[in-house]
């Protein structure tokens, strides 16, 4: 085990940031980690537990799972990092997680916040461990590439190209069946390449991950669009089984009157046209600049939208927050090892309170109507809810309206959209929130009446359950690609 009793000895050091009025100029990363030395004497703070929580993945009711959705043995490569030895942290990782340096970078922590240390103390700091020993990896040139499947191994074609697909046809090959990918995109990464900003997620880390797997055999066709029914129908007739791995982007959108105004646009579209400019090097169609900026919704996406209005110099921002505000601590109904429902601030909050000089978040806010003259946003009017009775109910007495030439909606996803489905005739659920029909506890998905599948269909990550992390995505595409490997070599 790590050292003993070190959790006494040494207190809880996560990484650093840059200074906010260095880090606001640019879209580089925002974090300083520790040496690796430091990181070293945090591992040590891990008490090897009887019943490591950290790695239960599990949920007890609240709103995310406790521990970690891989099952990462992360009490033995934390004992691995405190010994120094790197590469055998490295070789434990990769029995659960191909891709420890997105989830050690833009994960919530699911593991730290079950932590047993984290009951009485402060947990020991995983994800920076998680991340120095994947950088300590590439350090020394990078996890080798898997060895192709044979020419004649079965072939799966996998639909998106985001943390999901990946991560199943990473799997896949590593069981020896041949993995093709299909992006509608440019560029390969789905949410990991455009949807998170690159302070947050680099795009050469993505990039590089990506030419790892194309030396692993894994092919990448891009600018192909599933959704049409003759693609899907050539990719029926050329392939062994299919994945739609295509995520959950149908965004939820505003129904207030005035929503269809220019300058009201969605989160996923802003974030996505700022990473497209930065690669392009060219100057973003979308910007804050001089604008008064209003984030409509919360989350870790909320965030990003008000870390990149800072960024691009927005004059004000504010966040409009549907629920109540969380409580600064845990209640008695949400204890430990469950998720902790509590008030974070998180980096974007942080730089836009020390540049504005006020937290941007306004809680039990609705947008009532866009008020916009030419077509274009010019304000909000909004209302407080009461939510006194468990429910929300507008009170007009409290309305009020606020500036806005930029409205940025942040308000979750639907789920995938229906096209893909449509293509590759699989029955879906009525109503906007779309979901493949499933056979049973599986990943293969049901046909539509009378429809008899070409090849057999699955379905996973948020394509098949809705929006979710990105950690719980990887786990589901590696689940689905083990299941598909079954099902073909058995056959």
């Amino acid at each position: 085990m790590g050292k003993a009793g070190a959790y006494l000895e040494y207190g809880r050091h996560y990484h650093g940031e840059r200074p906010t009025e260095e880090a606001i100029h640019d879209f580089d990363d925002y974090t300083i980690p520790l040496s690796e030395e430091e990181q070293q004497i945090q591992a040590s703070r891990c008490m090897m537990c009887g019943v490591a929580f950290c790695q239960f993945g599990k949920n007890f009711g609240a709103a995310r799972v406790s521990g970690c959705p891989l099952h990462n043995l992360i009490p033995e490569w934390n004992d691995l990092v405190y010994r120094g030895l790197w590469d055998e942290a490295a070789k434990r990782m990769v029995l659960t997680n191909p891709f420890p340096e997105f989830t050690g970078r833009i994960c919530p922590a699911l593991c730290e916040a079950a932590c047993n240390l984290a009951y009485v103390d402060e947990a020991t700091t995983i994800r920076d461990n998680e991340r120095a020993i994947s950088e300590h990896e590439w350090a020394a040139g990078g996890p080798a590439p898997l060895p192709h499947p044979k020419a004649d191994a079965p072939h799966v074609a996998v639909i998106g190209s985001g943390p999901c697909g990946l991560a199943a046809a990473w799997s896949l090959t590593q069981q020896g069946i041949r993995a093709t990918i299909f992006e509608r995109h440019d560029a390969p990464g789905g949410l990991l390449m455009y949807g998170i900003p690159s302070m947050k997620l680099p795009k050469e880390v993505v990039t590089r991950r990506i030419e790892q797997l194309r030396a692993s055999g894994i092919e990448f066709r891009l600018n192909v669009d599933a959704a049409d029914e003759k693609v899907a129908a050539e990719i029926c007739a050329d392939f062994d089984a299919v994945i739609v791995a295509v995520g959950a982007t149908d965004a939820r959108g505003l129904s207030a009157p005035g929503a269809d105004a220019q300058g009201v646009v969605y989160a996923v579209d802003y974030l996505t046209e700022q990473t497209r400019s930065q690669l392009e090097n060219r100057a973003t169609t979308v910007s804050a600049e001089d604008l008064d900026v209003v984030v409509i919704g919360g989350g870790d996406t909320g965030t990003d939208c008000v870390a990149t209005a800072v960024r691009q110099g927005a004059k004000s921002i504010r966040q409009l927050e549907y629920n109540l505000m969380p409580p600064e601590q845990r209640t008695a109904s949400n204890q430990w090892p469950e998720w902790p429902n509590v008030k974070k601030t998180d980096y974007g909050l942080r730089e836009a309170i020390e540049t504005y000089g006020s937290d941007p978040r306004s809680y039990t806010a609705d947008t009532v109507e866009v008020l916009k003259e030419d077509n274009r946003v010019v304000g909000l009017r909004i209302v407080n809810l009461d939510w006194s009775d468990g429910a929300p109910k507008r009170m007009m007495d409290t309305e009020y309206t606020v500036p806005a030439q930029l409205v940025v909606l942040a308000c979750g996803f639907n789920g995938p959209e229906r096209g893909v489905y449509d293509a590759f005739e699989v029955e879906t659920t009525e109503g906007p929130r779309v979901r493949p029909v499933m056979v049973g506890e599986t990943h293969q998905v049901s046909m539509k009446e009378n429809k008899t599948p070409k090849v057999p269909v699955y379905a996973a990550g948020d394509a098949r359950h809705g929006s979710t992390l990105v950690v719980n995505s990887l786990a589901d595409g590696l689940l689905c690609a083990k299941e598909v490997a079954a099902d073909l070599l058995r056959a």
